[in-house]
This record gives C-alpha cells, sequence and structure tokens, in this order.
C-alpha cells in the first residue's frame, strides 16, 4: 500500500500541521487537513458551503448507511481546476476516532451519465464544475463513491499552484521519462519540455509538469501517481523553506469553506495521527472508449469493497494477518 507523509514527528507538530493545509491543499493531496465549516470566520475565499447547500442524506437503504451516519471522519472534497474543469479530483477521508486519513483519487475521465448533456465530454465527471457547479460535482462525487458524505471542499487552481511553489523555492522532483508536448494554440501557446531526471521545478515548470498528460504506461492513472510524487517532494521542500510566506499565499489563492474553527478542532485531534496511518486509494474500474470518447468505467462492485475496507480497515487488517501472518494490506 502507498504511504506518504515520512518522518511525521510530534515535537514539531503545528509546524507541519500549517505545511499539510498549504502543501497538500495547493497539489490536491488532502492528507490531516480534512476540514469543514462548524463555525467562525471563513479563512479562505469562495461562497459555496456544502454542509449548507448540498442535500447528502443518507439512504437507509444503502448498504453503508450505519457506517456513514455512525462515522466521525471527516470527507473532504480537493478539485484542481484548469480552463474550467476539474483537472484532479480527490476525497480525503479524516477518521478522527480511529485516527487515520484515507485519501481517494477519482480519475477526471471517470464516466457519469447526465442526460441533458448530449456531448460525449459532458459525460466525463470532470466537465461538471464548469457546467452545473461546485454542488453537483460534489453530488456526482459521492454518488460515484457509493454515497460516501461528502463535507467539505477546496477549490485551488493553477495560478495558485504556481505562486506556492514560487514562494517556497522551487520543488524537486525526479522527472521519470521525457516528457515533450507542444500546443501552439493555447493562451498562452503551452511548452513543455523536460528531460529524464532529476530537476527543480519552477512554478511554472510545476504547473506544466501536473498538467503533462503524454507518455505515462498507465495512462490517466500513472498520472495520478506522479501527483503524489510531486506531493511528497513539495512537502519536504516547504518544511525545509518555512511556513510564514507560503502560508499567507495559499490564504489568499485557495477556495474553500473550512473555518478557524474547524482548524483548531483538526490541529487538536491530528496530535495523535501517526504517518502509517495515512493512505491513498483510486476509484477502481477500467478504461473503454464510447462514442468516440475514452471513459474511466467504476467498477461498484470493486468501489464497494474498497469502502468496506477504508471503514473496516482494522477487521481487514486482522483477516490479512491471520491469513497471511501479518502481511500489509495493499490497497491498489
Amino acid at each position: 500500500m502507498k504511504k506518504f507523509l515520512k518522518g511525521f514527528d510530534r515535537k514539531y507538530f503545528f509546524k507541519k500541521f500549517v505545511i499539510y493545509l498549504v502543501v497538500f491543499t495547493i497539489v490536491l493531496i488532502p492528507v490531516n487537513v480534512a476540514l469543514g465549516k462548524i463555525g467562525g470566520t471563513r479563512l479562505f475565499a469562495g461562497t459555496d458551503s456544502i454542509m449548507k447547500d448540498m442535500n447528502y442524506i443518507i439512504d437507509p437503504d444503502n448498504p453503508f448507511y450505519e457506517d456513514f451516519k455512525n462515522s466521525e471522519r471527516v470527507n473532504i472534497l480537493m478539485l484542481g481546476i484548469n480552463d474550467g474543469l476539474t483537472d484532479v479530483m480527490m476525497l480525503g477521508s479524516y477518521d478522527l476516532k480511529n485516527q487515520r486519513v484515507d485519501i481517494i483519487s477519482v480519475p477526471r475521465d471517470t464516466y457519469y451519465y447526465r442526460a441533458e448533456y448530449k456531448s460525449a465530454g459532458a459525460q466525463k465527471i470532470n466537465s461538471i464544475y464548469h457546467t452545473d457547479g461546485l454542488i453537483e460535482t460534489a453530488e456526482a462525487v459521492s454518488e460515484v463513491l457509493l454515497g460516501m458524505p461528502v463535507n467539505y471542499y477546496v477549490v485551488v487552481d493553477y495560478d495558485a499552484v504556481r505562486a506556492i511553489v514560487d514562494e517556497m523555492g522551487g520543488v524537486p522532483i525526479d522527472i521519470p521519462f521525457t516528457m515533450k508536448y507542444d500546443d501552439p494554440k493555447d493562451t498562452p501557446p503551452l511548452h513543455i519540455y523536460f528531460e529524464e531526471g532529476p530537476t527543480v521545478l519552477s512554478g511554472d515548470d510545476a504547473v506544466k509538469f501536473l498538467r503533462y498528460r503524454k507518455g505515462y504506461k498507465t495512462g490517466d492513472i500513472g498520472r495520478i501517481s506522479a501527483h503524489q510524487e510531486f506531493v511528497k517532494s513539495a512537502f519536504n521542500q516547504a518544511l525545509e523553506h518555512g511556513i510564514v510566506d507560503v502560508a499567507k499565499v495559499a490564504f489568499r489563492e485557495v477556495e474553500s469553506d473550512i473555518t478557524l474553527a474547524m482548524l483548531l478542532k483538526i490541529a487538536g485531534s491530528a496530535l495523535r495521527l501517526d504517518s502509517e496511518n495515512v493512505y491513498t486509494w483510486m476509484v477502481p474500474g477500467k478504461s473503454g472508449m464510447a462514442n468516440g470518447a475514452s471513459y474511466w468505467y467504476a467498477d461498484m462492485d470493486e468501489t464497494e469493497a474498497m469502502i468496506d475496507q477504508i471503514y473496516h480497515f482494522e477487521d481487514y487488517l486482522e483477516k490479512s494477518a491471520d491469513s497471511s501472518s501479518g502481511a500489509a494490506i495493499d490497497a491498489q
């Protein structure tokens, strides 16, 4: 199972907590910044409020009804926006009681049928934000995850990524293969060229790296893995650079319904959070073509198994230990 946030040190918790808020929000991998609105001052831009505007009543017929209703998890939807489309979609789930964090990546090409739209592109989940807005996007993500509640949100665009990365002095990364792409019709014209090997990404380069889509052996799935590697490096770089100036930029650039009250609540709870209890997942399924478009088709049975494992992880861990003498459960 993939894990990150190595070397969690409680002695420097508050410094790292602010870094989590800044870096993981900016690069769209929410870890212990699974936050929401319970009152108080709104820290970020934006006017939407999922707790107020979204109908997320749990269906009593849902197989996870009791789990969703009784869980002490805080679920936050993270959206990375580019040209009005959600280029990156993730749901971060922080279990306050059991002190574990689960990050679920939703492929942007996930098929989501909408009868009122006829184009092939409109049947991809990443198009909903552009046509219908944040609340409808959150509802769609919840539906793909079989009704898993979505409590709060964070929206980031690439201008924010650029500003944050420049503020922290760039992000070291090991380019997995030579990346080359040109789009003269983009505004401004897009030119991407990275040679394979280690380099330090400036703000502009970081945006290009995150936007790059060609050449991954597993397509958009490989791109998601690249984003996770970027997150780990950005986290380490931010620790060395310092947090004050980075935080100022983040609060100015990020849109969210996170409040100061919830920040304080999470900060207190996360004192007990161990990096060994942070896990990444992806909506299971397979790729396919329809109407000339490529989609990611979520597998409902496998998704149900994934959610069951997330909400009953201790049971799965115990079964795994019994059957394989303590072998780790692999989420991906």
